[in-house]
Formats: structure tokens, sequence, C-alpha cells
């Protein structure tokens, strides 16, 4: 059985291959994208055995899709192939304003998950089960999907990540990410997510939003995190690091802490953890990039406060 079990979509996705305007741009690199098998893949390279549970289309995108997540060590025998419906895919675009990004994911395979697909997976013997708000904007199926995971009896640790991505929830009612994030053992939320959303973003406004959890991490951008669980308050600040690109560095950050939080570290070190995590993603085009060495984790985890902050990640580390 795995440690840690993620369910959500994962998309085809194409980046240039060449500079230029994306109207220009002819040719286009084919890799893949998805917050929960992004996860997935982290929590394997840490060690732990995980797998990644969705749904793909009877096609060349989904069987790319399920191969390459495979080679990072995920179980993918509980992926679904559809054959009514097709993989969903995304176009990241580069311009001068950033890189902008373009969904073509509407009745995908993925969408077409539902409450059916938990009495098919085997649940007994895992012990932390991860998935984010993108899901239930996905469809009425997918949010049914959802309010059965977390209203269901469970033997595992739920965690949650917000994932506000605000053009999926254009014409539903966002109300219910406050009921799942609720529901929740461990709930991760971007102080930016929350203001977004819930109009709050000091992490103590998000525990009275949220008192439910008994987890809470915010994560406050390159500033660093702060971890709100039982009566205690805990901000860890980042590392430094020379970024390449931001994107899936918060997939990082949760698979990081629940890796440490699952082997028993302090709060402190499942802090750090997920920071150091997240400065692989952070220095890499790629959602998953190359792991720091392990003797560098293992002497940052237990760094004095000062040679934290003295410490800074570059290409050369990796």
């Amino acid at each position: 059985m795995p440690d840690v079990l993620c369910l959500g979509e994962t998309m085809a996705m194409f980046v240039p291959a060449e500079p230029g305007p994306p109207a220009e741009v002819t040719t286009w690199h084919r890799t893949v994208g998805g917050a929960e098998s992004n996860v997935a893949c982290h929590v394997a390279a840490l060690g732990l055995r995980a797998a990644w549970v969705s749904a793909v289309g009877d096609d060349a995108f989904g069987t790319a899709i399920t191969a390459a997540i495979a080679t990072f060590g995920v179980d993918v025998s509980g992926v679904a192939v559809d054959e009514d419906r097709p993989t969903g895919l995304y176009v990241k675009e580069r311009d001068v304003s950033g890189s902008p990004v373009r969904y073509y994911r509407r009745g995908s395979a993925a969408s077409g998950m539902g409450p059916a697909l938990l009495d098919s997976l085997a649940l007994d013997g895992v012990r932390v089960v991860h998935t984010s708000g993108i899901t239930p904007a996905l469809s009425d199926s997918c949010l049914a999907l959802m309010d059965h995971l977390v209203h269901r009896p469970r033997t595992f640790t739920l965690s949650f990540d917000l994932n506000w991505r605000p053009r999926l929830w254009s014409d539903r009612d966002p109300s219910v990410l406050r009921d799942l994030a609720a529901a929740s053992d461990v709930v991760f939320v971007g102080a930016d997510e929350a203001k977004l959303v819930w109009d709050v973003e000091q992490p103590e406004e998000i525990r009275a939003l949220l008192p439910e959890p008994a987890t809470l991490v915010v994560k406050q951008g390159a500033a660093g995190a702060t971890l709100v669980e039982g009566g205690d308050v805990l901000f860890q600040p980042a590392l430094k690091v020379d970024v390449v690109e931001p994107v899936g560095a918060g997939d990082a950050f949760a698979a990081g802490f629940l890796w440490a939080t699952l082997a028993g570290q302090s709060p402190r070190r499942r802090l750090r953890a997920g920071h150091l995590r997240a400065a692989t993603a952070l220095r890499t085009h790629h959602d998953v990039g190359p792991s720091l060495p392990p003797a560098y984790v293992a002497a940052m985890l237990r760094a004095s406060e000062a040679e934290w902050a003295a410490a800074h990640v570059t290409g050369d580390l990796l």
C-alpha cells in the first residue's frame, strides 16, 4: 500500500520550444502538469511509497502522462482510462508579462470522476490521501467525489491544498472550498489565495476562518510559511533560492512537509523540509526538478537559525 495517495487531474502541458510571441511560435515541447501528481512524484523522490489516482482519455496524451509519472516511481495502477472523454491539456505561453496559461480541460476524462471512484480504491493502510481545491471545480461529479471523500469515515490523514484557480470557478460557487478544507486534517493555503477567496491573509485570520483542521500551513511566498497546530504558531523563513520559475513550488512544499510529518519530525523541521523541497522546483522550468543532495538536506534540517538564514540554494547544489 502507498504511504501517500494523491488524487486529482493531470494534463498534457505544452510550452514553447523557441522564443518569440506565442502567436509566432511553431514548435512546442509536450510535458506533464498536475498539482496532485506533482506531490506524488516529489513524495516518491523523497523515498515514500506514492500513488496517483485520476482518469485520462484513451489517447496518446493519457498514455504519455501515465508513463511519465510512473518513471518517478509512482504507482499509477489506480488511473482509469475513459474511452469517451479526452485527456485534458493546457498551454503555457511565454511573453513579457510572464507565463499565462490557457486550459483545455472542459469535458476531460478527469472531469468525469465521481464518488464511485472511491469504491474502487483500497485505502486501508494508506497513511495520507492528498487532494486539492482544483478537483471540485472540474464538474458536479468531481464535487460529489470530494464531498464523499472528506465526509466518509477514514483511517488515513486527509491533506487538502486550496490551490485556487479562479478560471475554474467562474461559473461555480467557491464557498464549498471552506467546507472541504474544514473537513480535512492537514490544510495548505497560500496567504495570497486566502485573500482572493476569503478576504483574509494573516495566519491568525485564516485560522479563525478554519478552526477545524488539526494542522494548518499558511504559505507566504518568498517570505516563508507559518504552521498553526494546536495552540502553537510557528513561522519558518524560506530559503534564499536563485529562482528560475515559481510554478510547482507549492506542490513541492506540500510533499516535503508531508514527508517530514510522516517521519515524525519536529514542527520546525517539517516546515524546513517543505522549503527545501520547494527549492528543487524553484530551480527548474519543470514542476519536479532534481533533488537536493541528501547530506545537504539533512544538514539544513538541523541547522541553526543563523545557518538557515545564511543559506543560498544555487544551481550548483542540484
